[in-house]
């Protein structure tokens, strides 16, 4: 079971999406509850295609 202090949103810097575990990415079909480190490496930010390179922690 993931713990809840596991469970950080990321900020992309080039559109301000925020993603955050709890909510998944319904547009990309990322199921709730998934870290941010255990999205694919091809996943891109459903708003401006940014990478997961481009995302901070921001909580």
């Amino acid at each position: 079971m993931v713990k809840p202090e596991e469970m950080r949103q990321c900020q992309t810097s080039n559109c301000g999406y925020i993603y955050n575990p709890d909510k998944g990415d319904k547009k990309g079909k990322i199921a709730k509850g998934t870290r941010f480190e255990d999205l694919p490496d091809d996943w891109h930010c459903p708003i401006c295609g940014a990478s997961k390179k481009s995302f901070k922690s921001s909580v």
